[in-house]
């Protein structure tokens, strides 16, 4: 499980406010360099899903504090975004809320057969996570320590939306 880094934390403190004020939830803030720029991601989401008008809304206000407060020394792209209907799950507060819905979980290595397992997220702690597998695969309840896991994803069946 990641924390937030001190970048990462400055910038949650002053976006959560403004995401708070226009009934957002902030899911992920990242500072990365990628090739020469460096990237701020603000991961936004809602219960009724993430519009642009959102994260425009989002956008102008958050980027006004950053100016007033400069908590980054150098030059940055600001970008906020949907976290995404599949988001990865990698920080407590992620698994904490997505306790009770169905992942998908991609192993290191061959985990009782299989390399990616989609299971019910029964509960989690700084070691393990606590599974069941669907009733098609046995309906078993096991845990899958989290040193053994590649990453771990929201899963959204697809093939039932059509």
């Amino acid at each position: 499980m990641k924390k937030f880094g001190g970048t990462e934390q400055k910038v949650y403190g002053l976006a959560k406010p403004v995401a708070d004020e226009l009934g957002l939830l902030i899911w992920d803030v990242r500072f990365e360099k990628e090739g020469a720029l460096w990237y701020l991601r603000i991961f936004i989401d809602s219960e009724n899903g993430v519009s642009i008008s959102d994260c425009e809304a989002m956008t102008r206000p958050v980027s006004k504090l950053l100016d007033e407060h400069d908590p980054i020394p150098q030059g940055y792209m600001l970008e906020v975004g949907s976290a995404g209907i599949e988001r990865e799950l990698f920080r407590e507060s992620h698994f904490e809320a997505s306790v009770g819905t169905v992942v998908r979980i991609r192993m290191i290595r061959e985990f009782n057969g299989k390399k990616e397992l989609v299971v019910l997220l029964d509960n989690w702690d700084k070691e393990k996570l606590s599974v069941t597998a669907s009733d098609e695969d046995g309906g078993e309840s096991f845990e899958i320590p989290l040193a053994e896991i590649a990453f771990v994803k929201l899963y959204e069946d697809f093939d039932e939306l059509l």
